[in-house]
């Protein structure tokens, strides 16, 4: 479905008789987002070639705020107002701990900017506004559910991550959007929470606070400044038998160490882990990447020691060219 062939129902729309800022000019802050990927690039067969999403203004000079997979290793990036003009961008960072990423607009876009909010302060039941690019059509009001830490299967946790519903059905890099029209957050993820007979589908959000600490690093190096985290290349699952091994990065350092699809993981080191968050901060206190990792996993009956040479996952990844 394209961007333009869809809205959000009226009555979830936001109105801007309900907003004491000029929620107009907020909502022209976001832009549709589209990146193209060469064909093999390391998270091609992942992410796929052709991403689309959104981003937010953050700075007058035409920084953009997104989400980071939609730029990973992008060859090219697109940014589209919400009056339809195109403007070049440049893939500037991606920083895989918060998983956000910044482009540079290579053109005028004439756009106002959101200035960042207190995404710590926000409370669960607080009100918002989740908005893509294309305007009030493509903005729906919704709520804080939680707020809590979220890990994923990718070697990524997000501290205290924002958790929204209704969900918006266009999130990757929309703009979460406090009542007094500052930016609180980036969409990441769509999420089910319930049985089969009564779902709820939500939003996760980084929270703009995972962005302050390290933005001078990003627009300076490309990156967060430091020794890089260690990173396996395991993609892990919770399950009913703990923590299994849903799959492995093509050569990364895991599967070049044998471990294999199937593996339940039990513990790093000398401790036991009981979930993803608990992996991934274990696999990390093991020093930067380049540290070895011993894993022990549980394989066809057998328990195992692994050991592992980690890497920084940037190296596996193309860099943006410049323009």
């Amino acid at each position: 479905m394209e961007p333009e062939d869809w809205e959000i129902p009226a009555n979830l729309q936001p109105h801007p008789d309900d907003y004491r800022f000029d929620l107009e000019r907020a909502l022209n802050a976001v832009v549709g987002l589209r990146a193209n990927v060469p064909n093999d690039a390391f998270t091609a067969g992942t992410l796929g070639t052709e991403r689309i999403g959104n981003g937010v203004v953050i700075r007058e000079d035409g920084l953009v705020l997104t989400i980071g997979y939609l730029i990973q290793e992008a060859e090219s990036v697109w940014l589209i107002t919400a009056d339809g003009r195109a403007v070049p961008g440049h893939p500037l960072a991606f920083d895989s701990n918060s998983g956000l990423g910044l482009v540079q607009a290579l053109g005028q876009l004439h756009l106002p900017v959101l200035e960042f909010g207190d995404s710590e302060a926000l409370a669960v039941g607080a009100e918002a506004i989740m908005a893509a690019g294309g305007g009030r059509r493509h903005a729906i009001e919704t709520r804080i559910v939680s707020r809590q830490e979220f890990a994923g299967y990718w070697e990524y946790v997000v501290d205290n991550a924002i958790f929204i519903a209704p969900a918006h059905p266009f999130w990757s890099g929309s703009a979460l959007i406090s009542p007094d029209g500052k930016l609180l957050g980036t969409g990441s993820l769509i999420l089910q929470q319930g049985d089969g007979k009564r779902r709820m589908d939500m939003n996760m959000v980084v929270p703009v606070a995972a962005l302050r600490p390290v933005l001078d690093d990003l627009l300076t190096l490309g990156r967060r400044s430091g020794p890089a985290r260690p990173w396996l290349g395991v993609y892990a699952m919770e399950g009913e038998e703990g923590i299994v091994v849903g799959g492995l990065a093509e050569k990364g350092p895991a599967a070049r160490a044998g471990i294999q699809q199937g593996d339940r993981i039990i513990g790093v080191g000398d401790e036991d882990v009981s979930d993803l968050a608990a992996l991934w901060r274990k696999v990390w206190q093991a020093g930067p990447a380049g540290s070895t990792v011993l894993l022990r996993v549980g394989r066809d009956g057998s328990r195992i020691a692994v050991r592992i040479t980690s890497a920084d996952r940037q190296s596996f990844l193309r860099g943006p060219k410049l323009h």
